[in-house]
């Protein structure tokens, strides 16, 4: 029986540009295209955890293990031996981490950031123009985000 030992999973920085990714910002979440709907920026990175989360399709995972599981439709113990992480000869078995929290600076930008597509909106119906559905829909999806941010604070 094998071990999966998360200690040796790769660097995230490294694996995300391995997987051909371009990691655009500053600070440790690192913005990229999303690899499961093709969102062209959409996807956040976090480059000491490996944490991933998209901003538009949801799709999320606390490691780099969780990320290889849903990009290359793997199971746990066949990614963590195509990431170098699996051990022959161990009894322990470390299951997939629980994603943290975001830090409290990324959570307020991202509520800066869904604020920014309100008041955009806001100010073209007090012009007079009517949003699309696909405007009404993004601002849905940030007014839920933000919903979902609070909770978290209320949660702590």
């Amino acid at each position: 029986m094998g071990e999966v030992k998360l200690d040796l999973l790769p660097d995230p920085q490294a694996y995300f540009e391995a997987q051909r990714l371009q990691l655009f910002g500053r600070g440790r979440w690192r913005t990229t295209r999303c690899t499961f709907h093709g969102g062209s920026d959409s996807m956040r990175v976090h480059l000491d955890r490996g944490a991933f989360v998209c901003m538009s399709c949801g799709a999320k995972g606390g490691d780099i293990l969780a990320y290889h599981m849903a990009a290359v439709g793997v199971g746990f113990v066949e990614a963590a031996k195509a990431l170098g992480a699996y051990q022959e000869g161990g009894s322990t078995h470390q299951g997939p981490s629980r994603p943290a929290a975001p830090p409290a600076r990324a959570l307020l930008a991202l509520v800066a950031d869904e604020l920014m597509v309100a008041s955009i909106l806001a100010s073209d119906l007090s012009k007079g123009r009517r949003p699309t559905a696909a405007e009404v829909e993004r601002l849905q999806a940030a007014a839920g985000r933000i919903s979902y941010i609070a909770r978290i604070a209320n949660a702590e």
